[in-house]
């Protein structure tokens, strides 16, 4: 991936920069809002990772600015600023997802991946079937199987095994999913994922599912 990083904290940027060359992705930095803008603007990124509090031009104006022109590139707020009011001006703004300070390094890397592989999707509009292991999903009739047989889900397990599936291999913490299945962007003290997936895994079976203690869940069914 290659991903424009507006943070002017450098001390956060050398941290994050060196995280993601690990993981071959190249990052442009910079420091400044209005400066993040044109970069944006000028394109060529996969993903933008933002923070609130700029010098020149706040994070949510700069993205407000983006959308307005017609600029869809997938972007992440990572910022201090966690209120829940502060979520939803953000995610109204037009981010795809916010990541609270401080933070860990897989999981915005993560999250980065995820956001990439999800734009890719739905810039091609091709796929309406997916399909890992001996799963397939039918995206357009909303149905499972499993080594041919059909499993009978309700809309927010096949939401989960669906993300799951996009995502396969890599892990998918409570967040994301909370995030993605449920499009809730706080934490709501339920044990709302577990129930899911427990309820999930009874239903077509826990090979290939893996709880990753403390982080989220790991699907590779191989």
């Amino acid at each position: 991936m290659r991903i424009l990083l507006v943070d002017d904290d450098r001390e956060i940027c050398e941290h994050i920069v060196h995280a993601l060359r690990k993981e071959d992705h190249e990052t442009v930095v910079c420091h400044d809002g209005c400066e993040g803008l044109r970069l944006a603007q000028n394109g060529g990124f996969d993903v933008l990772v933002l923070d609130r509090m700029l010098p020149g031009m706040d994070g949510v104006t700069l993205i407000r600015c983006l959308r307005s022109d017609g600029n869809k590139v997938p972007a992440i707020f990572v910022t201090a600023m966690n209120g829940l009011n502060d979520r939803v001006e953000g995610l109204r703004a037009g981010a795809n997802d916010y990541l609270a300070k401080p933070f860990s390094f897989p999981e915005l890397i993560a999250r980065l991946e995820a956001m990439a592989r999800r734009n890719f999707f739905d810039a091609s509009a091709e796929a309406t079937k997916l399909a890992a292991g001996d799963f397939e999903l039918d995206l357009v009739k909303r149905s499972v199987s499993r080594a041919g047989n059909a499993v009978s889900l309700t809309p927010h397990e096949f939401r989960l095994l669906e993300f799951l599936v996009r995502n396969v291999g890599r892990l998918c913490t409570r967040q994301m999913l909370l995030e993605n299945v449920w499009d809730i962007h706080f934490d709501p003290g339920t044990n709302i994922v577990h129930v899911h997936m427990s309820r999930l895994r009874s239903k077509v079976g826990a090979y290939g599912f893996r709880t990753v203690q403390g982080m989220g869940y790991i699907f590779d069914p191989g």
